[in-house]
């Protein structure tokens, strides 16, 4: 019997996922453990085994399809098996097919007469509201990249919607509009129109100014390029036109969807907060040399390589304690404060930003939370976390100091209500005794919702975490 492929959720906090690549076709042998299909979460990827011998005998959603979890992806089973009962798109095509059954039947002839029309043209106007044409999601996404008129489209899909490789068809047929010419279009249809925007899009001036479907250019146009041509290139006072470069080399590279999630987290988090950054510094003298005692005594007590980021992050899960404003969520009409500090740490990673909670950071060891602080930034890294370890965090903690970076703004990370950016170390002096001595000074910048707390309590919690940065061992007795 056939055996059906669901979309795994991996954590209770994901409803979809996106199928990034397959690594087998339809009709292929695949052996109980082989990879399927690879498939990314908001942060994380994944790779789906076979759960058994025999062939792929369906699939169901492409490459780039946003998938909902626990829905049937792909089937496995003998040849002859049928996979209709497993399709998840069969109730969509028997609503499709409803639709058209719906219409009158003296309309249905002129429609196939004219269908039939565009598909043999491919470049005729289809006379449909843009609004109105049936069109696939990916077929729409391409169109809008693109500038295209879906009314130009020749649909060859099924029940005559337009797909993908209809767009693809229109682009190659000179339809393509920049945003305004589409805007300006978008009351009728335009008719033979030459465009003299990139890549030959028609632009506004070109609904207004119509050229001859011959392409003849118009004059001024000639005149001026054969003006630039005659000019001497290279003596002085030669035209800046000659300086053109028609076609600047670059690539253009798909943005991956967690890079969309940062950039839309990031724009939400700056429109939606009160934002005030707060920047200090400590005298880590003491943390220095601590740090170097617990690196040389590491092997013979078992404990992880604890970090200066480490060290920090404990100071963090005590201070908090005492500054609830600032180990909370604010939800406009409440705030949740927390019992414990769920600790967010900033992990830089190929993919980009990625910040796993350590969960009850104030209750775990120094060296309890090393361990934790790199397992997850492993895992991170490796694309490899939970989706479930990156969520209810209730602060963050963000390192650019071994960037060398002496100053930055952390964004928010809603709906928390405080971010500490960790800074590098710099050599700054001080008189002591009437003498100029140097120290290492590392630097805090720590940004809080305003809406949430005020500036005083916030000024208070830094000033607090400097002391006991300064004096770290001092800390960790208490």
């Amino acid at each position: 019997m056939a055996t059906p492929v669901i979309m795994p959720k991996q954590g209770q906090s994901v409803e979809s996922c996106i199928i990034s690549k397959w690594h087998k076709k339809k009709g292929d042998q695949v052996s109980k453990g082989d990879i399927l299909f690879s498939y990314e979460t908001d942060k994380a990827n994944f790779e789906e085994e076979s759960p058994e011998d025999g062939i792929l005998l369906d699939i169901f959603f492409e490459e780039d399809d946003d998938v909902p979890v626990l829905l049937n992806v792909c089937v496995i089973g003998q040849e002859g098996e049928s996979t209709e009962e497993f399709n998840p798109n069969k109730s969509e095509e028997a609503e499709s097919e409803a639709e058209v059954e719906a219409f009158p039947a003296e309309e249905s002839a002129p429609q196939a007469a004219e269908t039939q029309s565009i598909s043999q043209t491919q470049a005729k106007v289809v006379h449909l509201d843009a609004a109105e044409a049936k069109i696939s999601p990916r077929a729409r996404n391409l169109a809008e990249k693109l500038g295209l008129d879906v009314r130009y489209a020749a649909p060859t899909g099924p029940y005559g919607r337009i797909i993908e490789q209809d767009v693809l068809v229109l682009r190659d047929s000179g339809h393509m509009l920049t945003p305004s010419a589409r805007d300006a279009a978008a009351i009728g249809v335009i008719g033979d129109v030459a465009g003299t925007g990139i890549g030959g899009r028609i632009t506004t001036s070109d609904l207004q100014t119509p050229v001859a479907a011959s392409g003849t250019a118009p004059a001024a146009t000639v005149a001026a390029a054969s003006t630039v041509s005659a000019a001497p290139a290279g003596l002085p006072g030669d035209s800046s036109a000659d300086w053109l470069v028609s076609d600047p080399g670059y690539e253009e590279v798909k943005v991956p969807n967690i890079r969309k999630v940062i950039g839309k987290a990031m724009h939400q988090s700056l429109a939606t907060t009160a934002q005030l950054t707060l920047n200090a510094a400590f005298d880590a003298t003491d943390l220095l040399a601590f740090r170097k005692k617990l690196k040389a005594e590491k092997d013979r007590l078992g404990l992880e390589n604890i970090t200066i980021n480490d060290m920090i992050l404990f100071a963090v899960s005590r201070t908090l304690l005492n500054h609830k404003d600032l180990n909370a969520h604010f939800l406009e009409n409440t705030v949740r404060y927390f019992h414990n500090v769920n600790l967010g740490n900033a992990v830089d990673t190929e993919r980009g930003l990625m910040v796993p909670t350590i969960f009850g950071a104030d209750t775990l060891s120094l060296n309890e939370i090393s361990r934790r602080a790199k397992q997850l930034a492993d895992e991170c890294k490796s694309g490899s976390i939970n989706p479930d370890l990156l969520i209810n965090g209730s602060f963050t903690v963000t390192n650019l100091g071994i960037l060398d970076i002496e100053s930055f703004t952390p964004v928010l990370n809603p709906p928390q209500t405080g971010i500490l950016g960790v800074n590098n170390i710099v050599q700054r002096a001080r008189e002591v005794d009437g003498e100029c001595v140097f120290y290492p000074a590392m630097g805090l910048s720590l940004t809080f919702d305003h809406r949430a707390i005020d500036g005083a309590p916030a000024a208070r919690f830094l000033k607090e975490l400097k002391t006991n940065l300064e004096s770290f061992s001092i800390m960790l007795v208490r």
